[in-house]
């Protein structure tokens, strides 16, 4: 743990991996201690992606990550506290119906954490915040949004297009 300006930062600090500006470098990944202040937000006036804002995108990440499997716990409690005991099948089918919503939910969550942790993966091997397509920067806003993305909104906006043409023929 590492302490600075009266607040205790934990792991969610450590071993941000930055390679450099864009895609296609030379591999090397440096690892650096973080420390944010209590009220940092990126901004664009400093250099896209650098440390801190990495370490902001990580532990935005990392916090998202344990809210999901939080209640992904509270959930499983709750579908594992018994059988359906409801008399009147209206109930009953009601009850089934919620737990059936809620597992869908669960379900969409799961693959929710896969995205974040390849966000994870992608902030240690540098490639974090830049297009996959086009290896351009996605923007603050857009990563501040939408922390998982791994297009620019112009070529998230040209896939969406090309799913349209090819699911309209």
């Amino acid at each position: 743990m590492a302490f600075a300006a009266g607040r205790l930062y934990g792991p969610a600090n450590f071993g941000v991996g930055r390679q450099g500006p864009g895609p296609g470098r030379n591999g090397v990944v440096q690892t650096m201690l973080i420390t944010l202040p209590p009220d940092y937000r990126p901004t664009d006036n400093e250099e896209f992606m650098n440390g801190q804002q990495l370490a902001y995108f990580r532990q935005k990440l990392l916090r998202w990550r344990q809210d999901l499997l939080r209640e992904a716990g509270d959930t499983l409690a709750s579908l594992s506290v018994g059988g359906i005991a409801e008399a009147d099948l209206t109930d009953r089918a009601s009850v089934e119906t919620d737990r059936a919503l809620e597992l869908r939910t669960r379900d969409r969550a799961r693959k929710l954490i896969s995205k974040i942790d390849q966000a994870l993966e992608r902030i240690e091997n540098g490639t974090y915040g830049y297009c996959e397509e086009t290896g351009e920067p996605i923007g603050l806003r857009r990563l501040e949004a939408r922390p998982i993305a791994t297009l620019s909104i112009e070529a998230q906006e040209r896939h969406e297009r090309m799913e349209r043409v090819h699911r309209d023929d």
